[in-house]
């Protein structure tokens, strides 16, 4: 059956060509197998919920009629500002508009966030250009450049907000440089998601050829619930294709962890258990709970460009198993360096079992591709990976430097996992190609013009005194039973038929080299040499087995 949705029909319909539903959300209460929902330019201020899952045979079908004509948004336009002082507005919003959920009240927190900034998963968007959040009216009255944005003229644009808890409302202070507000499109986040099922099982759906952007997402590690703009949700076969998604406050599109009461950032909230050990009891508990490949994972990304998100363009742990990602533009992620911690990349998978990433363009991140734990049957082939290190005009000197280190950042981290890994046919072109903190690598026929870093390093838990190796799971072949739990030897790694090339290093990453080429820490080697000279003094494998 066909469903017809357009948002500028005279009336609210029935989902019929002549009478068409005005809101997307009519139809996905309805849509079954099979059915096809034709969504008519406009853009849609709703947060979809699929309530009915297709089939392998039957999929369920959500299609812009008009290429990224439709636009999904969670977030609504704000006209109502008053001016204060300056370049100063301020606007009131009454919090019945954000139901339960208020993104101005609401903290990013999780996992592996560094916990020491204040953020909020609401935003404020200037002509589709999120402003900077500050913590006090002072700042938004005086912004300070901010020199670890990769944009930093863009930070003198800030905004701040507060509660009037007598008139039940947020008021949010910005700074919009001399531009008129009520002039300009100026939007909030307001909903959580764009897309996305509430409910765990809603797979074989098929999202094409949408605009999906500004949504209030949360911090999405992987010992807690991740959720994204778009997502499966804990499900099987979806597609996603076509669309052009951007501006999440963390991430894009979630292949993620389902929710599990008693493994909810409990590191961050108990800490009676360290990061990886909470990781493992993640891992167990989902291998009970359904983790397989007839019920979760499967899915096709494709086609799609994905910028301007604040921690993932993609992200997933666990529900990504067995997928295909490829021919998607992926740039602009974490550049404005508002939030910060692990967790962070163009792409960030935990569990890539047997996935496969191909044709994409990862550039201009702050990481390009990071596979974290359980890389094994994964392929990485015929990519292209530039300008995920620094950018271009960043400058380093004593008093940055941490700020510099923390987003240093490569083409490709590979952590922790037991392989196999197939890396083939890529151009790495930053300056730092891969950190290689995994074993059991296959490099072939790629063009390497960056370095390998922190090899033999980044596989412990940082304890000060004692020994901490990390102990992560395996797998049956191209399944997901866990077969064991071993430490990293860092080892049985192959190079065939590369192309290494030294290329010149930017004065600002060359003085960094200088400043760390004696220093190095139990996560990085800061070197900056192309090649494999790092394995220079690894045994081969019948000396290692001697």
């Amino acid at each position: 059956m066909q469903i017809y949705v357009d948002l500028n029909a005279a009336v609210d319909g029935d989902g019929t060509k002549e009478y068409p539903f005005k809101t997307i959300q009519a139809a996905a209460n309805i849509a079954l197998p099979g059915d096809t929902v034709q969504v008519a330019p406009g853009i849609y201020r709703e947060n979809v919920n699929p309530k009915h899952p297709g089939t392998a045979e039957a999929r369920i079908t959500y299609k812009s009629v008009q290429p990224l004509g439709a636009v999904i948004t969670g977030a609504e336009r704000l006209k109502t500002w008053r001016p204060v002082e300056g370049n100063v507005w301020k606007a009131v919003v009454p919090n019945s508009i954000f139901g339960d959920y208020n993104p101005y009240t609401t903290r990013v927190f999780g996992d592996w966030f560094d916990a020491r900034i204040v953020a909020h998963t609401g935003e404020v968007y200037l002509n589709d250009v999120a402003l900077y959040e500050v913590t006090t009216l002072k700042e938004v009255e005086h912004p300070v450049k901010n020199m670890k944005s990769w944009y930093p003229e863009r930070t003198l644009y800030t905004w701040f907000a507060e509660q009037d808890e007598q008139a039940d409302a947020t008021i949010i202070y910005a700074n919009f440089q001399g531009k008129d507000p009520n002039q300009e499109n100026v939007e909030i986040n307001v909903r959580e998601n764009c897309f996305y099922p509430q409910k765990e099982g809603i797979g074989y759906i098929t999202l094409t050829g949408f605009g999906v952007t500004k949504a209030a997402t949360q911090w999405a590690p992987p010992t807690a619930y991740q959720e994204g703009m778009i997502g499966p949700h804990w499900s099987k076969g979806w597609i996603i294709e076509h669309c052009d998604v951007s501006h999440s406050k963390c991430s894009g599109i979630s292949l993620g962890k389902y929710f599990q009461p008693n493994n909810d950032n409990k590191w961050s909230k108990w800490k009676y258990k360290d990061g990886t050990q909470t990781e493992r009891d993640t891992i167990c508990q989902a291998s009970y709970e359904g983790w397989d490949k007839e019920h979760v994972g499967s899915h096709i990304i494709r086609h799609n460009h994905i910028h301007d998100c604040g921690q993932t363009g993609i992200v997933g742990h666990l529900g990504g198993v067995f997928s295909l990602i490829e021919d998607n533009d992926i740039h602009d992620i974490n550049v404005r360096q508002n939030l910060a911690g692990a967790e962070i990349g163009g792409i960030k998978m935990h569990a890539a079992i047997d996935v496969i990433y191909r044709h994409n363009h990862i550039h201009h991140c702050t990481r390009g591709l990071w596979l974290d734990w359980q890389a094994q049957g994964t392929r990485v082939t015929q990519n292209v990976f530039d300008h995920n290190s620094l950018p271009n005009d960043f400058q380093v000197d004593t008093d940055n430097l941490d700020d510099v280190l923390s987003g240093l950042g490569e083409d490709l981290w590979i952590e922790v996992s037991h392989g196999p890994t197939l890396i083939d046919n890529n151009l790495l072109l930053s300056a730092r190609s891969v950190r290689f903190a995994a074993q059991e690598i296959a490099f072939v026929h790629n063009v390497i013009a960056g370095s390998f870093t922190a090899t033999g390093r980044g596989t412990d838990n940082n304890s000060v005194n004692l020994p901490s190796n990390r102990f992560t799971p395996y797998h049956e072949i191209h399944g997901t039973k866990v077969m064991g739990f071993m430490t990293i030897q860092h080892g049985d790694n192959k190079f065939y038929n590369n192309v290494f090339v030294q290329q010149k290093l930017r004065p600002a990453m060359q003085k960094l080299a200088d400043m760390k080429k004696d220093e190095p820490d139990d996560w990085d080697d800061y070197n900056f040499i192309v090649g494999t000279k790092p394995f220079d003094g690894y045994p081969t494998f019948a000396e290692w087995k001697k």
